[in-house]
């Protein structure tokens, strides 16, 4: 019999609450996220991700010594049953300035993806742009996107294994046109303290129906992997997500990030005009 009572597990949200939102501050401040007189754009999907994202961003800025402005965003992008309603009606009640976005970009999806094959590319590229271009319109300079540490994790497993580099989603980085600086504010978070977390809030999840049932994505591959081994190994994400970390250019084999040509200059003190060789 289940004996625990609310007190109990208020008191288990708020040790949790506390725990995530240290987390997300020490990322803050490792990569130096916020500054005084941002306008952060927080993309708001509906799941359970983006839901903790603004909750925490909300209560550290209220605590906060940096003064910056919130505006939540959410892209409609027209999926069939989508319940429209619930987003707006969540985030008045939390007192969130928001702006939901309607852009038809499931019927685009749908009409240039064959059946069967992966949306999420496309999908994702037609979110960008559009949410780039409502932030230029709302006068942010950073948008958050709410990907936690396992999706960081599994996506450097992912570019190993099936596109030949290294190479994962940073926690802070600059678009190519140098308009915006992209935040990922839950990068050293759990995705088990956030569904844990999701279940205590009691967020209105709302179900993505476009690409959320292509089971046999090649990420869901990587994320079973990487399951079971925590499951033989325990601590192993931990220790992998450890080493994203502590990388060393000179042990590695990229030409760009370390000058192996001109590696004897360094013990001699001059400088060797690159040779190439050719095979004998």
């Amino acid at each position: 019999m289940n004996t625990t009572s609310k007190e109990d597990l208020k008191a288990a949200e708020e040790k949790l609450n506390r725990k995530i939102k240290k987390t997300v501050w020490n990322a803050i401040n490792d990569f130096d996220m916020i500054e005084d007189g941002d306008k952060l754009m927080v993309c708001l999907s509906g799941g359970k991700d983006s839901y903790t994202m603004l909750d925490i961003l909300m209560q550290i800025q209220k605590a906060s010594v940096f003064n910056f402005e919130i505006i939540a965003v959410n892209l409609d992008q027209k999926q069939p049953g989508f319940p429209e309603e619930i987003l707006p009606k969540y985030l008045k009640e939390v007192g969130a300035n928001f702006e939901i976005i309607e852009r038809d970009t499931y019927s685009i999806v749908k009409e240039k993806v064959p059946e069967g094959k992966t949306t999420c590319s496309l999908c994702s590229r037609l979110r960008r742009g559009t949410l780039y271009e409502a932030a230029e319109r709302l006068g942010c300079n950073k948008i958050c996107l709410g990907h936690h540490r396992d999706d960081i994790l599994e996506t450097f497993f992912l570019n190993l294994f099936f596109a030949g580099k290294i190479e994962t989603m940073p926690a802070k980085y600059i678009t190519n046109d140098e308009r915006f600086v992209v935040l990922r504010p839950l990068a050293f978070v759990k995705e088990e303290q956030i569904v844990e977390f999701a279940n205590y809030r009691n967020y209105p999840i709302i179900p993505c129906n476009l690409c959320g049932a292509q089971e046999n994505l090649q990420r869901q591959v990587v994320k079973k992997m990487l399951t079971t081994w925590d499951e033989k190994y325990p601590n192993r994400s931990e220790i992998m997500f450890t080493a994203l970390k502590n990388i060393t250019p000179s042990h590695m084999f990229d030409e760009d990030l370390y000058d192996f040509k001109n590696l004897m200059s360094k013990v001699s003190g001059t400088v060797k005009e690159g040779k190439e060789f050719e095979m004998l």
